[in-house]
């Protein structure tokens, strides 16, 4: 473990060890699935580097490098491992000696850049909401974008989500072409563009993710991933650390 402090939270030291966010990490040990020293762990546990944990019968320790990459996610592909039978993941792509992890999510008939990493405490800060980060988006629907579709896009948009109805955040949306835009989000409610979309009369055709934060999609070809410079991972993190 982390020198120079006696103990850390269990999902912490979960997600440090390359398994999973900590979000995720409170969820397998709801589960039941995580044990210290041979006993069912408890939620918002502390542990020590004298404590074994597993998650089911692997034991795990913390990740030794660091890995994040950029992912250009194909149409068809989902960024859950929790899939259905025949369904393509995400994760069968990538050929790493380690495992990472997708940083938020794209629908599966959506496409474009997911970031992945080995590091749950950087997947849990990018990830969250709560802080403002900007994902951009290149959107084509199935009619013409009006001057009043984009106010109303760009002031928010109502939408439904599991019986209850959201606001989404104010945002910044500009024409493209006769039935495409460009828009930017600072938030990532569940398929949010394409209810967004469909509040307002339209339907997504074709929606690929080209930004998150400072780093770009660029030339990454469909199905095909690169590892983030020291550079993009520097700047990500000083943008971090400002929220």
């Amino acid at each position: 473990m982390t020198e120079n402090r006696s103990t850390v939270r269990l999902n912490k030291y979960i997600s440090e060890c390359g398994v999973c966010s900590r979000r995720q990490a409170d969820s397998l040990i709801a589960k039941g699935r995580v044990f210290v020293n041979g006993a069912p762990a408890k939620a918002g546990m502390q542990i020590s580097s004298s404590d074994t944990v597993r998650i089911g019968e692997k034991e795990i320790v913390p990740a030794c490098n660091e890995i994040v990459i950029a992912v250009n996610k194909p149409a068809g592909y989902v960024c859950t491992e929790a899939h259905f039978k025949n369904e393509k993941t995400l994760s069968s792509l990538i050929d790493l000696p380690v495992r990472v992890f997708s940083i938020g999510r794209l629908d599966k008939e959506s496409e474009g850049l997911i970031l992945m990493t080995n590091n749950g405490e950087l997947a849990d800060a990018v990830g969250r909401g709560s802080n403002h980060h900007e994902k951009e988006y290149e959107v084509k629907v199935d009619r013409p974008v009006t001057f009043e579709f984009l106010e109303e896009m760009r002031s928010g948009v109502s939408i439904e989500i599991d019986g209850k109805i959201y606001r989404t955040r104010p945002c910044r949306v500009k024409k493209t072409n006769a039935d495409s835009f460009n828009i930017i989000l600072t938030q990532g409610m569940n398929r949010q563009i394409r209810r967004m979309c469909s509040a307002l009369g339209y339907r997504v055709r074709n929606l690929r993710r080209i930004r998150v934060m400072n780093v770009l999609l660029g030339g990454i070809e469909p199905g095909k991933y690169r590892q983030l410079s020291e550079t993009e991972i520097g700047e990500l993190k000083a943008a971090l650390k400002k929220k």
